[in-house]
């Protein structure tokens, strides 16, 4: 192991174990201001996220993380937009294993989720998945394939159910106490 692997291990192990854990919201940002590669102005991750190589994520401004969220960027980078939403226990993964491969091998890429995206519930993003903006995902969804800008899709696999409006003017704000 290098350095580095036992140094990010040991941040990993830090907020997802001991700071992620605690109800305050400054000390969360603070850490989160120094471990992931970026956290944009008014965005907030709630208690019980969870980060797998923070140095790969990059969080746009205004984004709210609910409880529970999982985002894996092991290798690949995870990128998200402005004024994302992600429901609780949403899952976002970027490194999954071949199952034709005889040696189990690894694969994945990166996820890009655009601007005034809203994620539900438990939804589950599949490796190598870019969300439009303005897309949203159904709870419980499983996103395997890219999805177009201001497309809801909605199952498992998630297939597009309907369109958004187009004209979103939104900016998230959203700060509760004790979570």
């Amino acid at each position: 192991m290098t350095f580095r692997s036992i140094a990010g291990a040991v941040l990993a192990f830090g907020y997802n174990n001991v700071v992620g854990r605690l109800p305050s919201r400054l000390l969360r940002r603070l850490y989160l201001k120094l471990y992931l590669r970026r956290i944009g102005y008014n965005t907030n991750a709630q208690m019980g996220c969870r980060f797998l190589n923070g140095r790969r994520v990059s969080l746009g401004t205004g984004n709210v993380i609910n409880f529970g969220c999982l985002l894996d960027g092991r290798r690949y980078d995870i990128r998200f937009g402005d004024n994302v939403s992600i429901g609780p226990e949403a899952t976002i993964l970027t490194l999954g294993h071949d199952p034709q491969s005889a040696e189990f091998a690894d694969r994945g890429g990166d996820v890009v989720v655009g601007d005034r995206v809203w994620i539900g519930y438990r939804a589950l993003v599949m490796p190598g998945v870019t969300i439009g903006e303005g897309a949203i995902v159904a709870a419980g969804a499983v996103v395997t394939k890219d999805v177009a800008p201001y497309t809801i899709v909605a199952g498992v696999p998630a297939k597009p159910i309907g369109e958004r409006n187009r004209d979103l003017r939104y900016e998230l704000n959203y700060h509760p106490w004790l979570i």
